[in-house]
């Protein structure tokens, strides 16, 4: 199975996770005002632009992004429980480091006269229990660059690596430690 096939609503970098929601209507309405808030929040933060013409669209996406929610049954159904946590943050600020190192790594590579590229594929071992964590891991290996999962199977994850230093730094096993230590509750 690939990253994308393994829930039937958990895509990739794309998955929905939020807090269970039981279905009483209260809880609903609370869900799409929350969501409308969030996403003119977004949408006003990232346009910069605020004349009438941009602002008009803004609102046609927010409400389409609301009408694709509802006809995708989103709003009824629990996806994964996810609650925020201190260590939660504590790996995100550890991959932004990871993807800024490796960021400069491929940058050496790419900006060298000779180019020292190694391209493979290696298989990685799995050592997490649940889905949600398998995910989080071949995603975080695809978030930093000279690396993409490409595949999993089984209880592995096939990764293409840009060098060796790069596959090396993965084999390590420290983001495979970080990940086991997230899903712990």
């Amino acid at each position: 199975k690939t990253a994308y096939e393994i829930g039937v609503r958990l895509v990739g970098s794309e998955m929905c996770i939020r807090d269970r929601l039981d279905s009483s209507w209260n809880n609903v309405m609370l869900y799409i005002i929350g969501l409308t808030l969030s996403l003119t929040a977004f949408w006003l933060l990232m346009s910069g632009i605020y004349t009438p013409l941009i602002l008009f669209l803004g609102f046609i996406s927010v409400v389409f992004v609301l009408y694709l929610t509802r006809r995708m049954d989103a709003l009824d159904e629990d996806v994964f429980e996810f609650k925020l946590k201190r260590k939660h943050f504590s790996y995100w600020s550890w991959l932004a480091k990871e993807i800024f190192k490796a960021n400069i790594d491929v940058s050496k590579v790419i900006l060298s006269p000779k180019m020292n590229l190694s391209p493979r594929l290696v298989r990685v071992p799995l050592s997490q229990s649940n889905e949600l964590a398998t995910v989080i891991y071949a995603n975080s290996i695809t978030l930093t660059p000279g690396t993409v999962s490409v595949d999993i199977e089984g209880d592995e994850i096939i990764v293409h690596a840009l060098t060796q230093e790069l596959m090396d730094g993965l084999t390590e096993g420290d983001m495979d430690q970080r990940v086991n230590y997230l899903e712990k509750s």
